[in-house]
Order: C-alpha cells, then structure tokens, then sequence
C-alpha cells in the first residue's frame, strides 16, 4: 500500500528543516523519502584513536557539530576549519517513520570524500571508496524500530596527489588555480523505503527518432515480478513497455511517435514512471527523459542534426560559503540563469562531478554541459585501478541526463603527466575508449587541452593568448596545414598526428578585473595580469571573441564565469555580483556562432 498523503506530507516536512531539503537525485525518485541533512555529531580524529576504541558502538560523544552535507572546511557546516584533518567521524541518529514497517529501507549518500566507512547500531554496513560519487546500502536487518544510531567515518589524505582531487590542493593554502579542500561528506545524505523486490538502477537511451531503450537493473528480484515503465507527455501517456522482472537486468523498447525534442530553445522532457509490480505495484520511481542526438558532422557539433556552437563557459562550482556543495537550490538555478543571460549556451564544469540538482536544472533549463571528473596528478597502478573505477560509476550516475553532450575524464595531462612513457599513453587511450563503450550517444575528449592521441571527437585547445591578434596569427592556417600549434605543451602525445576532428578552444580568456568595492584574498592573479578597469577588460574580450569568430572553431569555452578564491578570472565576483552589464558580455559573444 501506498504510503498517505497525509504521511507523505509529514516526511517532507522533516526534509524541510534541514539544508538542502529538496529531493537529491530527481532523475530517480521515490515518494517516500527522508533527509538526514542537518545536524550530525562530529569528531576530528588527528590521532587515529576511532577505530582502537570502537567509537562505531561506543556511546562517546562527539566534540563538535557539523550540518551535513557541507564539509568542515567550509563557513556553512558551522567548523570552518581548512586545516589538514585526514580522518574524521561522524554521527546522527533518526527513527524511520512508523509505515514504513515491513519495507526495505535504503541509506544513500550523494558524494564523500574520500572513503568512506559506514555504522548502524555498531553494525558494520560496508565501505566506499571515491569522492565524488554516489553510494548506497540495504540498512533494513540492521535497523530497530527505535531511534537509530548512524556513524561515518572518513579518510582523506590530503597530500597523496594519486587519488583523483581536482582543484582540492595538496597544501594547507588555496594557492594559483587551487582550492579549498573538501573533506567528508559533501552531498545529501537520506533514506528511502521500498518493497521487498525493487528497482536499482535504469539507464535510459533515448534517440532523436523516439526510440527509447531502457536497460535496469533489479535488486532481489523474484519470480512473478514485472517492471512497467509509462512515458509520459504533461498527464498525458504516450508510451508504455513492460517485461518480467524475474531476473537482475531487464530491457524494454519502446518509442514516442514524432516526439518533441529536447534544444536550447525547447528542452522538452517527458516523465518516465517505473513501477515494479507482483499483483500490486512494490516500488515506484519517477524519472524523466529527453529524446535528442549530438554528433560533430562536417566539422562541426550538432544538436538533432543541426549545428549548433558551443558557447561554454568554464564553472569550477564552488562558492565561497560552502566551497564544492550548492548553498541551496537556488543558488543553483542563479548560476544558470545569469549564464545564459551572458549569452553561453553551456558551462564545463571543471574537475568536478556536479550535484545532480545542477544537471537537473540544465536539463529543465535547455543548457548544454560538457562533464568531467576530479583527476588526479600522478600516475601508478592504484591511480589507474581508483579513476577508472570512479568514472564509471560518474558516467553511469549520470547517463540520463539529456543536457550532458560530451566526456571528459582527462583534463590537461593530469594523472598522466609523462605520455612518453607508453603505459600512460594506453591509459589515455584508454579512458577515452572506456567511456565510449560506457556511453556511445556522447563526445569524448580523450585529453581536455592538450597532448592529443588519435581518439577524439573534438580537438580541445587551452590557450591564454591575451589578444584576438595572437589568437588570429597561431590559428588561421591550423585548417589548411593540419598543423596545430602548442601552448604551454605539444597539441599532439608523442607519436600521433592530428586525426582532424574539428577544433574547440575549450580554455581561453582568464580575464582578470576586480570591481570596487569586491573582497578578494591579497595575492589575487589573473591570466596576462589584473586589467584595471571594466573597459579594458570588456576590450580584450571582444578582440578575442572577434578573432574566434574568424577562426572556423567548432566552438569556444571562457574561463571562468566567477572568481574562485584568488583566481579572479571570472564575469562575476566568488559572490556571484556580476562585474559587467550582462547586456555587454553577451553582446560580445553575440559576434560568434549566430
């Protein structure tokens, strides 16, 4: 039986008083849900003293308190502590709601950083490994039907530079391109009830022409199951398929005739409904898809067939009171809107694999993303066994997302720092081959930046050129040469020509400005140095988007659409004021890609 309105109700209103209250995951959602943000106990474990004294099954409490899902390190988890804490304890303690009796209840957690070991009532749950991915446990056996008690601890070395960190830097201080750290964790934590057999997991393929496939994955599946997924346009269906779920994978075929697309202009989505059933439904999950294609075709990217520029602009996600996690859902939708308002028609989200509320938002939105994961820096076995078993689990996250139109799980180099070294160059070959295997409907860079191999759908190009003119003198023979000239390394890994996919200058810019009035730290930087006035700055803009538009790219990526910390390149201050009349900024990228 369906839980009540009434319950219903009562559950959401819990998730409403903690932070970040709005459902964490929407492209996979049950009714009956109930947020463990807020308030936890929480411990720095400096000494290593947690595991020797079973602080899991002791009674101790925590010294301190921190509200989950912002990291220590942060001003909003109420520490603000960015000092080096490798191992950290947390605990709370909840009581599931009364109907939820005779269900299977799931623990989820969003992202933490880095392992993660997980307690319930002195019961051992499991372990994770990876920060920026999602994970989860059965918690039903280990429960009581009173209150109880939830404990977490983490490790998080915050110098070893062979696990993938991103922009988290390896020295007490944020210092250049490098941030804060983000220990712990860092996305919602929450429960969800579901009957005896339920849906795991379902990857939706959906086409330009309405096909629409979908591979799922059952937890305790049983013989009588059958899984029915309804496709719905508003209220309206417009497409069902079902078939036995007796076993742990099942696939349906279905289509939508003559469906509505998903674009820039129109980013229609259609409800999907899964619903498990055995004489009566036992799980339901909403989710919603978007029916679109993305290729490069005649040297240029297209969007259902058509062309379409990439106009992205590069967002690190952070934000100065909470660094890598949203402040709130609105704060996501800000970011967006004032993006586009600008004139981008996307954002690559640098070194990090973002809350599933901002993809979810891109999706609704009509925003195009172009998707990464934190890398690492050096290179060895554990390194290649870590980012390969995070990334997967990236791309599988999030597959359905119709706004995410290309991969990258190497950015610059990083974790292959020697490609004359053959095993990094296979290993860069590698990935991109893993994701185009994990994900045939996307483009793939197999190195954002630079020191390219003979696998890539798009040519990234990262240069800080301070003027349209350098630009103009490095690029314009690149189409009748096949020459494509270095920047601050080869375009090219030793050994490989360019392959002629079409040429994307996915980092240019670092335009520094500092409006009056703005708090930046003192050793403040920028690109080609701190312009002293938004003219100038606005200047330098248009003399390179002028020479983009000459130069035949199949599309651009500004650096960066807000100052992070000391880097001060962004179109609007760490606290999201814009530095520029919006109305000017886009009518610079105006001249490009109409």
């Amino acid at each position: 039986m369906r839980l009540s309105v009434l319950l219903l109700a009562a559950i959401a209103g819990m998730a409403q008083n903690a932070p970040r209250p709005e459902y964490p995951q929407p492209q996979f959602q049950r009714d009956a849900w109930l947020s463990l943000n807020g308030q936890w106990e929480f411990e720095f474990d400096d000494a290593h003293a947690g595991v020797g004294e079973n602080w899991p099954a002791s009674t101790r409490k925590f010294s301190r308190n921190i509200t989950v899902p912002f990291c220590f390190e942060s001003k909003m988890s109420g520490i603000g502590d960015p000092s080096f804490h490798s191992e950290v304890w947390y605990r709370r303690s909840f009581t599931a709601p009364a109907a939820w009796k005779g269900k299977r209840v799931l623990l989820k957690f969003g992202a933490v950083d880095y392992r993660a070991w997980v307690w319930l009532n002195g019961r051992s749950l499991g372990f994770h490994q990876g920060g920026n991915v999602p994970f989860s446990f059965d918690i039903t056996s280990a429960m009581t039907s009173g209150p109880n008690s939830l404990v977490v601890r983490v490790e998080d070395p915050p110098t070893d530079r062979y696990i993938p960190r991103g922009k988290q830097y390896w020295e007490p201080k944020s210092r250049g391109i490098f941030y804060t750290r983000t220990t712990g964790i860092w996305q919602p934590v929450w429960l969800e009830a579901t009957g005896a057999s339920y849906l795991d997991h379902a990857r939706m393929t959906a086409a330009m022409d309405g096909s629409l496939r979908i591979d799922a994955v059952i937890a305790n599946p049983a013989p009588g199951l059958t899984l029915t997924a309804r496709i719905l346009d508003g209220a309206r269906t417009v497409a069902t398929a079902a078939a036995p779920a007796e076993a742990p994978r099942v696939s349906l075929l279905t289509g939508v005739p003559s469906p509505r697309l998903w674009s820039l202009a129109n980013p229609n989505l259609y409800t999907v409904v899964f619903e498990l059933s055995k004489d009566s439904v036992i799980d339901r999950v909403n989710s919603y898809t978007g029916f679109r294609s993305v290729a490069v075709e005649n040297g240029k990217v297209t969007l259902n067939g058509r062309p379409t520029y990439l106009k992205l602009v590069l967002d690190q996600g952070y934000w100065p009171e909470s660094t890598l996690t949203p402040p709130s859902d609105e704060a996501i939708q800000y970011d967006i809107r004032m993006t586009k308002a600008m004139g981008f028609n996307g954002a690559r989200k640098h070194q990090k694999v973002e809350d599933p509320r901002f993809l979810y938002w891109a999706d609704k939105m009509g925003f195009l993303v172009s998707g990464e994961i934190a890398n690492a820096y050096e290179f060895d076995d554990e390194y290649v066994r870590a980012i390969t078993a995070e990334w997967t689990e990236a791309v599988q996250r999030d597959y359905n997302h119709p706004s995410i139109v290309i991969w990258n799980p190497i950015n610059e180099s990083w974790g292959v720092p020697n490609l004359r070294d053959p095993r990094q160059q296979q290993h860069l070959r590698a990935m991109f081959t893993l994701t185009k295997s994990l994900d045939a409907t996307r483009l793939v860079i197999d190195n954002e930046g630079w020191e390219h191999t003979d696998l890539t759908d798009l040519f990234a190009i990262h240069d800080y050129a301070r003027n349209g003119e350098i630009l103009w003198e490095k690029y314009k023979d690149v189409s009748a040469t096949g020459v494509v000239p270095p920047n601050a390394r080869p375009a090219l890994a030793p050994g490989f020509e360019y392959n002629g996919t079409p040429l994307y200058l996915s980092e240019f810019g670092g335009i520094a400005f500092i409006p009056a009035g703005a708090k930046v730290p003192g050793e403040s930087w920028g690109y080609s140095g701190v312009e002293k006035s938004a003219e100038s700055a606005l200047s330098r803009l248009r003399s390179q988007l002028t020479a983009i538009a000459r130069l035949g790219f199949a599309g651009f990526c500004y650096t960066q659409i807000t100052d992070v910390e000391q880097e001060v390149n962004g179109l609007m201050t760490y606290d999201r004021k814009p530095k520029f009349p919006v109305e000017e900024v886009k009518a610079i990228l105006d001249l490009v890609g109409q």
